[in-house]
């Protein structure tokens, strides 16, 4: 043994990616506070269920970090394969809960497939494009089996329906595709091709509730005490926080009940309301921070498959993060997207959780890549 080798534990220490588990703490800790304000006339402590959940989560991020990278790669079609089949499951036997129908019901607990799905499609992606190893951009041409995969297991969760899940998924797949590099003229002719499409799907493809979510988003006066009610009482709530927020456990509209299920979807205007713009500031930074640590793990890692499994789950938090803040300030509709680590839901917290895992597992074995 060379002189001055750690060994045993001071080497695994190391081997932990700190900036990002640094971020990872700070952002957990601030969604329980911001979760424990939010649920202070609730009749539900949300912050201590969430609390249960992030030690669920420490164990899935511990599990997913020690088992070899070599294993996801391997076994990504099948893991895949084995989503989809759960997607079936839930068009066949889920449960149905607001209309959609998209868990599968193991009596003590919900499971969400689609929740799943967003990893799957992480990992299989990023093992495609490496058995790929192709220099120089991609055509349509060639995106055509990688779409096809991707679309087997959008198109049920389409039809559950949930249209903000399906959205965010195709934008990671769309991110990774883009970082692997597409021709010009690809990106322009699907531009083209969206734009033209867009009235159809309005029109054929979405649920009379989603275009009733399009027309509020358009015109928030039109449906003060329906359809826009959430959206501007949140707006409202980010407003009177102003620039230092009305502080700690003083914001009304969250208090007394004015923004519906604000522990889920819109947790952000607790936050907003009590800190204020300085405080969203702060949040965006911790985001922010996260996503650079993300990269930076790609960055580093020493084949194609870590470098966008990084890239994947970066992509993750970044589009879950902006649809979120823009659904809940009025600039994009409602979709139901989670904000990550903030809002309260076993099923999107533990995606998240693996998700980092992911991150700590391609930085972990890391060394051992040949």
């Amino acid at each position: 043994m060379r002189m001055g080798a750690k060994t045993g534990g001071a080497a695994l220490i190391e081997r932990i990616e700190w900036p990002l588990a640094i971020v990872v703490i700070l952002l957990a800790a601030l969604g329980l506070f911001n979760l424990r304000n939010a649920s202070l006339n609730s009749p539900a402590s949300f912050h201590l269920a969430q609390a249960v959940w992030y030690m669920v989560g420490v164990g899935a991020i511990t599990l997913v970090t020690l088992i070899h990278t070599r294993f996801f790669q391997r076994w990504a079609y099948v893991g895949f394969g084995a989503v989809v089949l759960l997607l079936v499951a839930v068009a066949l036997f889920g449960t149905e809960l607001n209309g959609s129908k998209r868990w599968l019901n193991f009596g003590a607990f919900l499971v969400q497939p689609s929740e799943l799905l967003k990893l799957a499609v992480i990992v299989v992606t990023a093992r495609y494009f490496n058995d790929r190893n192709k220099e120089g951009s991609y055509s349509l041409r060639e995106l055509v089996a990688p779409t096809a995969i991707v679309l087997s297991g959008v198109f049920w969760v389409f039809n559950q329906p949930d249209l903000g899940t399906s959205l965010v998924i195709l934008a990671i797949f769309g991110t990774m595709v883009l970082f692997e590099g597409v021709r010009w003229q690809s990106v322009v002719a699907l531009a083209v091709a969206g734009v033209i499409a867009l009235p159809f799907g309005y029109a054929f493809g979405l649920k009379e509730y989603q275009r009733d979510r399009v027309i509020s988003f358009m015109n928030l006066d039109a449906d003060t005490h329906g359809q826009s009610w959430q959206v501007r009482q949140s707006m409202i709530a980010f407003g009177s926080g102003r620039v230092w927020g009305k502080g700690h456990e003083e914001g009304t509209q969250i208090q007394k009940g004015f923004v519906p299920e604000h522990e889920n979807d819109f947790i952000a205007a607790n936050w907003g309301e009590e800190r204020g713009f300085v405080g969203m500031l702060l949040l965006l930074g911790l985001y922010f921070a996260f996503i650079a640590a993300a990269l930076n793990v790609s960055r580093k890692a020493r084949d194609r498959y870590g470098v966008l499994v990084g890239v994947g789950v970066a992509a993750l938090f970044f589009w879950h993060t902006v649809v979120n803040l823009g659904m809940v300030t009025g600039m994009l509709p409602v979709v139901g997207l989670t904000l990550p680590m903030l809002s309260y839901g076993g099923s999107s917290l533990l995606t998240m959780m693996v998700a980092i895992g992911l991150l700590f597992n391609v930085s972990f074995h890391r060394p051992s890549y040949g």
